[in-house]
């Protein structure tokens, strides 16, 4: 077969084995990902608020069509039907916006640049998105467009039509940027200062481009007017490269770029592409996402669960994103966005800790944790030069969400077996957050002075979300606590983040069994409804809040008067209808529709705060009610279409829901070695894991009406516990799922077999 045909046809079909419509083996799981899962959103309501990340794991460039106009956060929507440009992004959601971003786009006929007079007409029946490879056809400029990637580099390859008037527009964006061409070298440098979350001091994006054609035209142009020359600085700088093609002519052009200089970018083009062909590169881009994918393979499910596996998969691997280079010396270095310098050592950036500490990172822990000590050792050089551990990076602080999350990011790092990096100054940067207020709202603790001596921040002090805050503060002195006492800290240094670690005490409300803000008097705030989003609470209300106790579970079935009762609050949340109270944010949001439109009551899945929810059933002896909660969650709110999510996917956190659930085990508490059990979704999933070792977790009676456990086995001996450890998995582990269709109501009830609380631990 002719390698063009390469990407059209043979992979997708030789790349699972299907017995009627059961998978029962992948070879090529690259192939299962849909890209544009998560696409179909706009601002008033998110299916996964995504765009088709064409790239390779982790790496410090992404690119995509662009859909949505200069600056627009929403750069592809699957409903657009006009592609502007294939953009280089840094963009960790719409919300947050670009950094570094610049566009290249093929026209023809006739020389327009500005991105509407330059944008064509496009059809997804002509459009072939997978992770490693993107092609489309510009039905305006009748040109097929193909792309591939690497970590810093790319291969695009324009298939245009006969014509006297071809072009190549480069954009560099608005805000500042600066262009030059370099016929006799085929080569256009430029650089784009573009960013939405600062200030980045001495920020540039600096890219190199080659083109395998002798330029017939070069012209550079400002705004929407071309001006003389070809070199160009200016507010919104460009450049056009035109040339004669014949019919079926393919012009190649690769790109790189760097974040420290233009000779930094050509090393990375060097290094990255060297002589490499555009399939070439193709291939070894495909190999590199299989052998990601491929460190957790299934079997057993539908085709259309495990496009969703793989897919959810593809979106965990992307942030934080790598911001470093290897120099001309092979070492490692990086801009820094704290000082605008050029310093040694790893960085990265692009995550929201309020998001992902959740169940993003314990699935880099426990699958990838060579790649999260590489993101550890970023965190140190975040601290060093910044002051502060980031909470939001994008890529250096962003004053946005609550929370002091990075407390869980390093502890259950460390916690789940990571080394080989300063884990003592990173514990002395967790202590420092924890004490005092950072230069932003988002960084350190809001509020500090108030939750360290009343317990609590107060509702009437002006302090937005403050219930939220006390809530997710509580949680990460326990990480505190916990990283403490791993390191041998003194007790008399670390007890006051275990006392610090119960004020989730100070705000529950008998009267309701909720958490409610409290005034600095100690009177609750009034009047109260549980329904009433924002207000106390961030992208949420009390009855998504109220269950955030992630570390203490047992606490809190005590407030709430026992396990019975306890396991009846949780059902309440699923039977009452999606009433809402929007009056804080003067409009519905959109992640109140969404949870409006889910009809899954008040359990709004498409937003962070109540995610872990579905598997506290486990700490109350109700077990089988977390293995149906899962199903229909995984059921119904996950699919690898472009509407395939129920809210903001959100750097990988929603997606890891999906992954670990998947595999019948999520990790409520952080920072602690277990992982809650649920229910397996395939007939097998095997963990081929770092070190070596392989976890098997078989379900061969699992099936759409068998989503109950009636028994589990550990290496062939019964295993009744709620958990899983996380260091014995790490050993490698055969578990044994014995599926049925009704539930097993006995299993897990005995409280001896309940997962971890503080309040319980011995």
């Amino acid at each position: 077969m002719k390698p063009k045909m390469f990407f059209t046809i043979a992979l997708t079909i030789s790349s699972f084995v299907v017995l009627g419509q059961t998978v029962n083996q992948v070879t090529d799981p690259v192939e299962y990902v849909n890209p544009l899962m998560g696409t179909d959103s706009k601002p008033d309501l998110s299916n996964g608020n995504t765009y088709p990340a064409i790239a390779v794991p982790w790496g410090m460039n992404f690119w995509t069509p662009q859909t949505g106009k200069m600056g627009d956060g929403w750069a592809y929507t699957y409903t657009a039907d006009k592609i502007r440009g294939f953009k280089q992004t840094h963009q960790p959601s719409p919300w947050m916006n670009d950094y570094g971003q610049f566009s290249v786009m093929p026209v023809t006929g006739k020389m327009v640049f500005e991105q509407d007079e330059r944008a064509s007409w496009f059809s997804h029946k002509a459009e072939v998105s997978k992770p490693y490879y993107y092609s489309v056809y510009l039905a305006d400029a009748n040109v097929t467009t193909e792309l591939t990637p690497t970590e810093r580099a790319a291969q695009f390859r324009f298939t245009f039509p006969k014509g006297d008037s071809s072009y190549i527009v480069i954009d560099a964006f608005d805000k500042g940027s600066y262009v030059k061409v370099i016929p006799a070298e085929r080569k256009i440098i430029g650089y784009s200062t573009r960013y939405s979350r600062g200030p980045l001091p001495n920020f540039r994006n600096y890219f190199v481009i080659y083109i395998d054609k002798a330029f017939a035209d070069s012209k550079v142009w400002s705004d929407k007017s071309i001006v003389e020359g070809l070199e160009l600085t200016a507010n919104h700088a460009g450049a056009v490269i035109g040339f004669k093609t014949t019919k079926g002519e393919k012009v190649n052009m690769k790109i790189a770029s760097s974040f420290i200089s233009f000779e930094q970018a050509e090393l990375n083009l060097k290094r990255e592409l060297g002589g490499d062909s555009f399939d070439v590169t193709a291939q070894k881009a495909k190999a590199l996402w299989n052998k990601r994918l491929n460190a957790i393979s299934v079997e057993g499910g539908s085709v259309d669960q495990v496009r969703t596996f793989y897919s959810c998969m593809y979106r965990t691997l992307f942030f934080p994103h790598k911001m470093y280079e290897h120099d001309a010396n092979n070492k490692i270095v990086h801009y820094s966005p704290y000082n605008g310098k050029t310093l040694p050592g790893y960085m990265f950036a692009g995550t929201g800790f309020w998001d992902t500490f959740r169940a993003l990172y314990p699935f880099l822990n426990l699958v990838y944790p060579s790649i999260n000590k590489e993101m550890q050792e970023g965190l140190l050089n975040d601290y060093k030069e910044g002051g502060w551990l980031p909470e939001w990076s994008s890529p250096g602080y962003a004053d946005i969400m609550v929370g002091n999350n990075s407390a869980s990011v390093v502890s259950d790092a460390y916690i789940k077996g990571l080394r080989g990096y300063d884990i003592n100054t990173l514990y002395k940067a967790l202590t420092h957050g924890a004490n005092n207020e950072g230069p932003i709202s988002a960084v350190g603790r809001k509020g500090v002075k108030f939750y360290n001596e009343l317990g609590y921040i107060p509702y009437d002090v002006d302090i937005n979300e403050n219930a939220a805050r006390t809530l997710e503060y509580a949680y990460d002195d326990f990480a505190i606590y916990q990283l403490g006492k791993a390191l041998h800290k003194p007790e008399s240094e670390i007890a006051i983040y275990a006392k610090r670690s119960q004020n989730y005490r100070n705000l529950f409300d008998p009267s309701s069994g909720l958490m409610r803000g409290k005034n600095k008097d100690g009177s609750f705030q009034s009047p109260f409804s549980p329904f009433k989003w924002g207000g106390a609470f961030t992208e949420g209300n009390s009855w998504h809040y109220s269950w955030s106790v992630f570390h203490d579970m047992n606490g809190l079935v005590t407030l709430m008067g026992g396990d019975q009762k306890f396991v009846t609050k949780l059902d309440s949340v699923f039977s009452m209808p999606p009433v809402f109270d929007e009056s804080a944010y003067g409009g519905v949001i959109h992640e109140i529709r969404e949870m409006q439109i889910a009809n899954m009551g008040q359990y709004a899945h498409g937003n962070q705060p109540i995610q872990h929810m579905i598997y506290l059933y486990n700490y109350a002896g109700a077990p089988y009610k977390t293995q149906y909660w899962a199903r229909e969650t995984m059921n119904r709110m996950y699919r690898a279409t472009p509407d395939g999510y129920c809210g903001d996917e959100d750097n990988g956190q929603t997606s890891a829901w999906y992954v670990f659930s998947a595999m019948g085990f999520y990790p409520v508490t952080p920072a602690v070695d277990q992982y809650v059990l649920g229910a397996p979704l395939f007939k097998k999933v095997t963990l081929n894991l770092e070190n070596g070792k392989k976890v098997i977790i078989n379900a061969g009676a699992n099936s759409a009406e068998n989503k109950y456990v009636k028994s589990l086995s550990w290496n062939g001996k019964p295993y009744s516990k709620n958990w899983v450890s996380h260091s014995e998995l790490l050993k490698g582990a055969v578990l044994d799922f014995n599926m049925t269709p009704t539930a097993n109501t006995q299993r897990g009830s005995d409280k001896k077999d309940y997962p971890y609380s503080f309040s319980t631990d011995k």
